[in-house]
């Protein structure tokens, strides 16, 4: 079996191309990535297809004058360059959501299945919690164009089966009439050497961290709102850049003990995970959140809401703590009960670090993406 990637960015594509490559089931790499970019991730036996204008266009959008709006454009552009670009010799396609549609047609035509890979929820159900989210907040904005919604509906439409990364995720696509057998679910793997990091001391105010885009979906309203009460006890790190027009909801709201770090990679991100005591992801609406793993691997007690993918890494009371979405009570009490008990924290870290021993590697997954691909083809071929 030979598998072909599409992928527009890098997502977790890159940590499944590793894993199919040294299984010699993977053909090629396309992505918007430029090669030389791409090779920091991807050793050089592995073929790459590049479109490093498509990335451009999408990161110099908003700052480069007249440049149009990247979406749904963008995702067309990448489908049409994913279909010229196909590789001969693959048995299956796996392409990311919204931007594969036009390159399912070729892939047919070429006797290829096609998986979609959709790393959240379905494409609706996020838009629907999402709508609701910025209109609660007055930020009076579409968060997906209709566009691109249609393109996701044809794209699972078309597709032999949908990967997702949560039973929480696959759940949407089920209620939304997509058969369950037709849903893959895949959790991600973390790199659990390189976030290892000694027991900490457990000096001064408890670190709390949170690590992604600061914005509506993960959240972050409702966080600040929770550690309001919490901050004279606490200190609470925001690592990641900030979403285009979320600056007034940071205007209203109070930050005291709150520390902006801005957008951390390599040994900064490392760093922020060992100086925390704490880690929190309270996402209104997520397939799965990397972070979790990456705090796990870190030693950190977890508290996430229950739409992250979390309930598929922790049990509630031991390696973390799990709380609805959008409850700032629960969130505020989960975050307090692990700030005032420093012995439950070491207890729940140590928990969620040894979690990470039991199927949650990358290579974990790319075992299970591999038995999957297979019951693709063999049930259809």
């Amino acid at each position: 079996m030979k598998v072909a990637i599409a992928v527009h960015g890098r997502f977790h594509a890159f940590d499944l191309a590793r894993g199919l490559h040294t299984r010699d089931a993977l053909s090629q790499v396309a992505t918007t990535y430029p090669a030389f970019v791409a090779r920091r991730w991807l050793p050089a036996p592995i073929r790459l297809s590049t479109a490093p204008w498509l990335e451009a266009w999408r990161r110099l959008y908003g700052r480069v004058p007249l440049l149009p709006a990247p979406d749904p454009a963008l995702a067309v552009a990448f489908g049409r360059f994913a279909a010229r670009t196909l590789p001969e010799g693959a048995d299956l396609l796996v392409g990311w959501s919204s931007a594969s549609l036009e390159a399912i047609p070729a892939a047919r035509s070429r006797g290829m299945r096609v998986v979609i890979e959709r790393g959240s929820t379905h494409i609706q159900h996020q838009t629907e919690i999402l709508t609701a989210e910025y209109a609660r907040l007055g930020l009076g904005r579409a968060p997906t164009p209709p566009a691109l919604v249609e393109r996701e509906l044809s794209e699972y439409e078309q597709a032999d089966a949908i990967a997702v990364p949560s039973r929480f995720a696959a759940s949407t696509f089920v209620a939304r009439g997509v058969p369950a057998t037709k849903v893959i679910v895949n959790p991600l793997g973390v790199d659990r050497g390189r976030f290892a990091v000694p027991v900490k001391a457990g000096t001064g105010k408890p670190r709390i961290l949170f690590a992604g885009e600061i914005g509506v979906r993960k959240g972050i309203a409702h966080l600040l709102e929770a550690f309001a009460s919490l901050s004279a006890g606490a200190e609470l790190h925001l690592v990641g850049p900030v979403e285009p027009g979320f600056e007034v909801i940071l205007a209203r709201c109070s930050l005291a003990g709150v520390i902006l770090h801005g957008p951390l990679s390599g040994t900064a991100l490392v760093r922020a995970y060992a100086n925390a005591d704490i880690f929190c992801l309270p996402s209104i609406e997520e397939g799965f959140g990397m972070v979790l793993g990456e705090a796990m691997a870190a030693g950190l007690p977890v508290v996430a809401t229950s739409v992250t993918g979390a309930s598929e890494l922790i049990e509630s009371g031991r390696e973390g703590i799990l709380v609805p979405p959008a409850d700032v009570p629960a969130l505020r009490d989960a975050l307090r009960a692990l700030i005032d008990d420093s012995a439950n924290r070491a207890r729940m870290g140590a928990a969620a670090r040894a979690r990470l021993d039991k199927g949650l590697s990358w290579n974990d997954y790319a075992e299970r993406a591999l038995d999957a691909y297979r019951a693709v083809l063999g049930h259809l071929g």
